[in-house]
């Protein structure tokens, strides 16, 4: 019983250290990471919009 309660500890202070060291982005990364995806969403649909009129 003991030996179950030091696997259970050991599983969530392990745990609990993973989940803690995530990287945080400052609000200038979100934004920069938003346009980023905005651009590549554009130049998508730039490149279907002239496969359209090749057809």
């Amino acid at each position: 019983m003991k030996k179950l309660v030091y696997v259970f500890i050991l599983l969530l202070t392990a745990g609990t250290l993973l989940t803690g060291c995530r990287e945080k982005k400052t609000a200038g990364e979100k934004i920069e990471d938003g346009i980023e995806e905005i651009g590549d969403g554009l130049g998508d649909a730039a490149d279907d919009v002239e496969d359209a009129m090749k057809e």
